[in-house]
């Protein structure tokens, strides 16, 4: 093999490379950020501590909607919780449109570095949610401050921290096919 050949096949090879890295970059930075918390993103927790702290923390709740015809607020503007304790906020959606509508939630904290302490027993965020013409529906979100915001330095200056939630449509979801189709709605 020549010397020209050799470098057309190193050039082809990177380029191989470097097209994928570009289509794995976006699932590898989502799972970074949810394993480490970076960026604002919280936690999924398995089980509630068992030490809960005196500290307390205020945690206030932000909703937007992007491209779905319903109306989406926290039933609570804020909550002022203590390092450790299992807390519940609800949350109510309903669906303005006559046609049945799905959708997911994302989600960060702010500041971003407080992702990291904010962990989630139970969430609507974890799955799409299909939501019916004209229903209401109340959602509820299990969550806890850990308690390592109190040894770790960027966590013990942090007082108040922003959930925020925005639903948007889930990709692939057709109102229109499911009504032809005759299926049944999906469960929540």
């Amino acid at each position: 093999m020549n010397r020209n050949t050799r470098v057309a096949l190193i050039c082809a090879g990177v380029f191989v490379l470097m097209v994928g890295a570009s289509f794995a970059a976006v699932p590898l930075y989502r799972l970074f950020c949810q394993v480490t918390g970076f960026d604002g993103t919280t936690q999924q927790a398995v089980a509630a501590p068992e030490r809960v702290l005196d500290r307390t923390l205020n945690i206030n709740f932000d909703t937007n909607v992007r491209g779905v015809p319903v109306t989406f607020q926290a039933e609570q503007v804020r909550q002022v919780v203590r390092v450790g304790e299992p807390t519940i906020a609800f949350f109510r959606v309903t669906n303005t449109s006559d046609h049945p509508v799905e959708a997911t939630a994302a989600y960060n904290v702010v500041p971003e570095h407080a992702g990291a302490y904010f962990l989630k027993l139970q969430c609507f965020c974890f799955e799409s949610q299909r939501i019916e013409p004209g229903q209401t529906l109340e959602f509820p979100v299990q969550y806890f401050i850990d308690e390592t915001i109190e040894t770790e330095p960027e966590g013990r200056g942090i007082r108040n921290v922003t959930l925020s939630y925005t639903f948007y449509p889930t990709e692939g979801f057709n109102p229109q096919a499911d009504a032809s189709s005759g299926a049944a709605p999906a469960p929540l």
